[in-house]
């Protein structure tokens, strides 16, 4: 039978279920990936579990998202981070070392290998043939156990790439090409294949570029093949041992297929506040911008900072225009300074930031009030940048670089020069010197994890009743972002590692009296929250369902869930639930007492449950989704729970002398 790439990397790592989309499968994973938004609740969960030593070929550590040192919160989370990773064997990227995501492509990533990381962007490692997902950091803390990552079987969308990018346009405009046709769900339960003639036109990066994003679409993975491509990629980098050839089978087949010819798209924009509200960049020409920010894990490639150098060169940025420059890694800006772009951009009235996630995840450089940013980020979610009142433009490269010369949302077409066109160097500077080994297991053993003040330990979950009675604490309507669950930026992240203090910010950006309100009803029996289609779309941090659940969130019931968040919520034993008719949505409002009886056997024996609205007497079918293995752990309170209890056990069996 002839298989795409894609099921070629599942076959060759199954474990457990069959390839029939919607069925759940295990995976063996032999990589993960954390960072330090999400690796500190990674790290307290493997003390938790009582691990001794990560299981998978290679765990890497990075500190990218939380620089800002304003006080003592971050520098003691990054000690931490650090003796860590020498206590469980992973390898630790210094802060101020790069990005995630471009430093594992650059060092670690491997053609046919899967990655689970605790970072929703993780598959961008899809772009040299990596299958890798994005999940919650327990579910990675699982894999690093050496646990199966289970999913369900998604689809196969195979996206044929004809032709060749025309001038102005780059990889960035590809994946907003496929945002404007489909929107933030339209990848749910689908990985993406990319394939045809047009895929040797793209470089590595480019590729990353594409699949980075690909989890706006809010697809389960993205992956490309690996190729000559590739191969130069790794020779490159020093690693051409690494490489091998990933393809999909001549007469291979997809569930879903689409084309794009390259040489027809233009440059495009995703306007306030979602990744699907693209339009051509010559219908919002003209706008008046005050920020343009390049960089991030979706734009982190050398020719996407040279190709600004080249436009800027002998040229400024207009006045009213902040030109943030955020180096993906300290391998890219030292290449860049080295080859005189640098220099360049220094000249143009860029500022140079160090290299990290900085803006992207609102930590630093946030916008004016009400004043529009166009960044090269991945999303755009109300309020991720930092402010509250912004207004976010996803651009590419020459978009951005065009924009700040003009002071206005400006189509790089109009620019009165030729389009540069500048290749991945062949020769890039290397630099592993801010990489810190894994310590041998003896040594690591006598490392003691080093918690600073702001460390809590992570709060008990209770087994899931068998009756719930709760008050709808909040309803939302469609595409709600993990970010507006728990925003990011620099207020709120240096608590990611204090449950308690985290909770507060819950959903202030919605409502500003929730975490207050939940917190009283917590000790009558915690509430529920209602919400719309593809609620949970966006980041995969776990914060957003562990610190509703400490604010006593029990019950999430909605249109539709996004992948990410709903095994979250699971994870940490919160019951979600969808709408059987989308209709009785409607019908709930805010302050409803809602009623659940005989939820455990409920559970145990189908899909359905029953809820009663008491204020109305109305009651109507929910469905859970769940499979048997996820709703013995719900039923168990939660991942920690179950694997806590699968450790002792493992642990008393080998305690038993034998005969």
């Amino acid at each position: 039978m002839a298989l795409n790439a894609v099921q070629k990397l599942i076959k060759s790592h199954l474990v457990s279920g069959e390839m029939t989309p919607g069925a759940e499968i295990g995976l063996r994973i032999d990589q993960t990936l954390t960072q330090d938004a999400t690796g500190t609740l990674v790290m307290l969960e493997l003390e938790a579990m009582g691990l001794d030593r990560v299981k998978t070929e290679l765990s890497a550590q990075y500190v990218d998202h939380n620089l800002i040192q304003e006080d003592n919160k971050n520098p003691d989370d990054h000690l931490f981070l650090l003796s860590a990773a020498k206590r469980f064997g992973l390898w630790y990227s210094r802060p101020g070392n790069g990005v995630s995501h471009p430093v594992h492509q650059e060092r670690f990533g491997v053609p046919g290998k899967t990655l689970l990381g605790s970072d929703s962007h993780t598959p961008a490692a899809g772009g040299i043939g990596m299958l890798a997902f994005g999940s919650g950091g327990i579910e990675v803390a699982m894999a690093m156990a050496g646990e199966p990552y289970h999913i369900k079987m998604p689809q196969v969308w195979g996206v044929k790439l004809t032709g060749a990018l025309p001038d102005w346009v780059s990889a960035k405009d590809v994946i907003l090409e496929l945002l404007r046709r489909h929107d933030v769900d339209g990848g749910v339960g689908k990985i993406l294949e990319f394939h045809g003639p047009g895929v040797a036109s793209l470089s590595a990066m480019d590729r990353h570029v594409i699949a980075n994003m690909g989890t706006e679409l809010g697809a389960t993975s993205t992956v490309f093949p690996s190729d000559a491509v590739t191969r130069r990629f790794l020779e490159a980098q020093g690693r051409a041992g690494d490489w091998r050839e990933i393809a999909a089978d001549a007469d291979a087949a997809y569930d879903v297929e689409e084309p794009i010819e390259l040489g027809e798209l233009e440059p495009l924009i995703a306007m306030p506040s979602s990744p699907g509200n693209v339009v051509p960049v010559s219908e919002a020409a003209g706008e008046e911008i005050h920020q343009s920010y390049i960089g991030s894990s979706a734009n982190p490639g050398y020719r996407d900072f040279a190709v600004v150098a080249a436009i800027m060169k002998g040229r400024r940025s207009h006045e009213r225009v902040s030109l943030d420059i955020n180096p993906s890694s300290r391998q890219v800006l030292a290449t860049l300074a080295r080859d005189g772009q640098l220099l360049d951009l220094i000249a143009s009235g860029a500022r140079i930031h160090q290299a990290g996630c900085n803006g992207c995840i609102g930590m630093g450089q946030a916008p004016a009030t009400d004043t529009i940013s166009l960044r090269t980020v991945p999303r755009n979610f109300r309020a991720r940048s930092g402010t509250k009142e912004d207004r976010v433009c996803l651009v590419s490269p020459e978009t951005a670089a065009a924009s700040a010369l003009a002071g206005v949302i400006t189509d790089p077409r109009t620019l009165d020069m030729p389009c540069p066109r500048i290749e991945e160097p062949d020769d890039p500077v290397i630099d592993t010197e801010m990489l810190v080994k894994p310590m041998p297991a003896e040594e690591a053993r006598k490392v003691t994890l080093r918690k600073g003040p702001n460390i809590a330990a992570l709060p008990e979950v209770d087994p899931l009743p068998d009756e719930f009675v709760l008050p709808v604490g909040l309803k939302v309507g469609d595409n709600i972002s993990t970010d507006e669950i728990l925003r990011a930026g620099a207020e709120v992240l240096p608590f990611r590692s204090n449950i308690p203090e985290i909770s507060r910010f819950c959903f202030d950006v919605i409502d500003e009296e929730y975490p207050a309100r939940a917190l009283a009803e917590r000790e009558a029996g915690g509430h529920a929250v209602v919400g719309g289609r593809n609620y949970g779309q966006g980041s995969s941090r776990e914060h957003a369902a562990l610190a509703p659940r400490y604010l006593g969130l029990r019950v999430v019931i909605a249109k539709s869930f996004a992948r990410i968040h709903w095994q979250n919520l699971v994870s940490f034993g919160v019951l979600p639930l969808t709408f059987a008719d989308p209709v009785d949505y409607d019908r709930l409002e805010q302050g409803h007492v809602l009623e659940i009886a005989g939820v455990r056997d409920a559970l145990a024996q189908g899909r359905e449950l029953t809820v009663r609205n008491k204020n109305t007497s109305y009651r109507f079918t929910a469905e859970h989704a769940m499979s048997d293995r996820q709703t013995a752990l719900l039923l168990r309170g939660g991942l920690i729970n179950w694997m806590r209890d699968r450790v002792a056990s493992a642990d008393a069996a080998a305690s038993v002398p034998s005969k």
